[in-house]
Parts: structure tokens; sequence; C-alpha cells
């Protein structure tokens, strides 16, 4: 089953980006994620079976902070 992400999701990926950020933000989400990295604002798309295996934990999520 699919993780549950949504657009302004943060998420922690287990590799850093060269910049050295490991926090990235979801900017579109679908069969392709858009994702941003927090360090750089590079923007880079991702299958998402690919970006659900990279993912090591989701840090904030727009639900969490309305209180849902």
């Amino acid at each position: 089953m699919p993780m549950k992400l949504k657009v302004g999701d943060i998420v922690q990926l287990k590799k850093k980006h060269p910049c050295g950020e490991d926090k990235w933000e979801i900017m579109r989400t679908g069969i392709d994620f858009r994702i941003k990295c927090l360090g750089c604002e590079r923007q880079v798309w991702l299958p998402r079976k690919k970006l659900e295996r990279r993912i090591k934990k989701v840090i904030s999520s727009e639900n969490s902070e309305i209180g849902q």
C-alpha cells in the first residue's frame, strides 16, 4: 500500500543530497513526485516507488500542523 504523502510534507531521506541536506519538501504527488531540497532548493522528479524506498521518516505534514 502506498504511503500517504501530501504536497507540503517534509521528508528525511536515507542519503544526503550533495549539498549536505537530507530533508526535502514534497512539491507534487501522483505516480511521479517532485521534491525540493531544503538546502539548495534543487527540484528532482522521482517515481513513487523509488521515493518511498528512500524515505527514512516523515518529519512534518500539513495534517499534524492543523491538529488532525
